[in-house]
């Protein structure tokens, strides 16, 4: 486990800078085509809340009590309130704490939780219920549901306080997870995916199916996994089990190392593609911004709810 005084503060993961980020993703988010939003209306979700929009001048067809009778008797004019309702969804935001997030890969865990509060910020300003959930050794418990802006600070603290540590059990969390069904849930997995075997992902997700709503798996991992720079005898120490091995590591066994790490993340994308669960790679070193758009962008309800 990892001691919370080496830990990144709040300050410097969430700073003025990253949050006023935010705030132009989610502008930019608004300008950007509004994706299947028509279509939206029509999923089995419940739960609607009406948001002002504007006034117009009310006509004999229209209902009387939508009249504002406060701009009445300022202007003696009759105007009418216009709304737009909104669908309400419960986003899920899972976060993997075990320790390969965190070691030896700090970058792993800083752009998981800087995903987790971007995506439950872009939850709360589109007036959504927000859950955040953990996942590791066994689901940990999850946040009450939040709502509305003011929340943002639950957010904040819940992804501050997160401990990293432990074993990866992909299997036991994806058959535990239930979220709720009273709303259409939007379900966004961030993890590196590594389970106890290299297969063990693939095979887990076929729980994904018992997940009512939009699923989205985002794979975190950093350029030196997907190629390593060794050369020589090395020793390799699992962070999660505690497992060490020495080896020589050749050029040929880079190449081949390199081409399975490619395989497995092919793999990942393919068994997401067949179960209709939309995959995002998240190299640590691309642009946040840019992955983030694009991560929002391809279809997901909460791109199209702003």
């Amino acid at each position: 486990m990892l001691p919370s005084p080496e830990s990144p503060s709040s300050s410097v993961l969430f700073d003025a800078e990253f949050l006023e980020r935010l705030r132009a993703l989610y502008l930019r988010l608004r300008k950007r085509k509004k994706l299947r939003r028509k279509g939206l209306q029509n999923t089995p979700a419940t739960g609607f809340t009406r948001e002002f929009k504007d006034f117009r001048q009310y006509t004999p067809r229209d209902d009387y009590r939508a009249i504002d009778w406060r701009l009445y008797a300022r202007l003696g004019r009759l105007f009418i309130r216009l709304y737009e309702e909104i669908q309400e969804f419960h986003v899920h935001v899972v976060i993997d704490t075990s320790a390969s997030m965190a070691e030896p890969f700090a970058e792993k865990r800083i752009a998981s939780l800087k995903l987790a509060v971007a995506l439950s910020y872009m939850g709360l300003v589109g007036h959504h219920r927000v859950s955040l959930h953990t996942i590791g050794e066994k689901l940990g418990d999850a946040s009450p549901p939040l709502k509305g802006q003011g929340s943002f600070q639950r957010v904040l603290d819940f992804a501050h306080t997160l401990p990293y540590g432990g074993v990866t059990d992909l299997e036991t969390c994806f058959e535990s997870f239930r979220p709720g069904r009273r709303r259409y849930g939007i379900i966004f997995v961030i993890s590196d995916l590594y389970g106890r075997s290299v297969n063990e992902a693939r095979e887990a997700m076929r729980h994904v199916a018992t997940w009512p709503g939009e699923v989205h798996f985002i794979q975190v991992y950093h350029p030196w996994e997907e190629s390593p720079d060794v050369d020589g005898e090395i020793e390799l120490h699992d962070v999660e089990t505690g497992e060490q091995r020495r080896l020589w590591f050749t050029p040929g066994d880079r190449e081949r190392y390199a081409r399975n790490f490619r395989l497995f993340l092919d793999e990942i994308e393919r068994t997401c593609q067949s179960r209709q669960i939309d995959y995002q790679r998240w190299r640590t070193d691309y642009p946040f911004d840019e992955l983030f758009l694009d991560l929002l962008s391809r279809g997901s309800a909460l791109a199209g709810s702003h």
